[in-house]
């Protein structure tokens, strides 16, 4: 069952913290966007006027040079949001975003954010606060991924969100592998010979985009 506006926003965690009242006047200016795989929910250099949250599908973010190369910035996934900071500095977007598969988005217009936090200062606070600490996981992995070999961003990648003790089987679908290979910073070649190198050892099993993990904690160790 696909979340309402006001369950999508209180699960963010830009949000964190916010009371009901508040959260219910931005979902009610959101605007949901469908998307089918491949489509454009932005392109690089359109102004930024609303922020996004994901309820069902993908959305690749990505940044393209000048002589068309792409870098994917991140893969967003369902309960997950973008474009928040950008609101604030009246900038263009410096990214493109495109549906990996077909996908339902909320679109909430800067606008209704900013009156809220006019009429309730609080709320500035709280999304200050989730700014951050989105900043702070972004510094984060860009300092692990500079420090790990490909082997450990994938296993990284695989285990996101499992605890360190989860012996439990779990199963990830797998965005595109150039796409993933991009976000994590490895060619697709290097990508595929590490997977199947796992996949070799009893580590993983793969099924075209999807990637069994029988057992995390053995995967955690290697």
């Amino acid at each position: 069952m696909l979340p309402t506006a006001l369950q999508l926003l209180a699960g963010l965690p830009v949000f964190r913290g916010l009371g009901p009242a508040q959260l219910a006047r931005i979902a009610a200016a959101g605007l949901p966007v469908n998307l089918e795989k491949g489509e454009w929910l932005l392109r690089r250099g359109a102004q930024c006027t609303a922020f996004y949250a994901v309820a069902s599908g993908s959305i690749k973010v990505a940044y393209h040079s000048p002589q068309g190369a792409e870098k994917v910035v991140e893969i967003v996934r369902p309960g997950q949001s973008f474009g928040e900071a950008l609101l604030f500095v009246g900038q263009p977007w410096l990214v493109s975003a495109r549906a990996l598969a077909d996908s339902l988005v909320l679109a909430v217009p800067g606008q209704a954010l900013m009156e809220e936090m006019a009429r309730e200062p609080a709320l500035a606070r709280g999304v200050l606060a989730g700014l951050s600490r989105r900043l702070h996981k972004l510094l984060e992995d860009l300092g692990a991924n500079a420090m790990r070999s490909g082997r450990e961003r994938i296993v990284a990648y695989l285990l996101r969100g499992t605890r360190a003790d989860a012996h439990a089987p779990l199963e990830v679908e797998l965005p595109r592998k150039g796409d993933l290979a991009s976000r994590l910073s490895m060619t697709p070649e290097h990508f595929s010979r590490v997977l199947h190198r796992l996949a070799a050892l009893g580590l993983v099993q793969v099924k075209g985009r999807r990637v069994r993990v029988p057992d995390p904690v053995r995967l955690r160790k290697v």
